[in-house]
């Protein structure tokens, strides 16, 4: 079975980021998947489409949350096959 990469969307002095990335590092002490973590200042096209709404999740390039990132909604993402 392939390893799932969750997309994370994140800039630094984020609060919101900083608890969503604890919930996903916590998600993967139960479920196997990578973290790729992206900066949205390193691509004006990123702080465009995100500037609003980091942290930004997406499981298999579906947008799975942003903002107030919920762990229910993350786990069953990653489940689903």
């Amino acid at each position: 079975m392939q390893i799932k990469i969750v997309e994370f969307y994140t800039k630094h002095h984020c609060p919101l980021c900083d608890k969503a990335h604890k919930l996903l590092q916590e998600l993967q002490s139960e479920l196997s998947f990578e973290i790729k973590v992206i900066d949205i200042y390193s691509d004006d096209t990123l702080i465009e489409e995100y500037g609003l709404m980091i942290p930004v999740v997406k499981v298999d390039g579906k947008m799975i949350g942003f903002g107030q990132i919920v762990k229910e909604k993350v786990k069953k993402a990653l489940t689903n096959f």
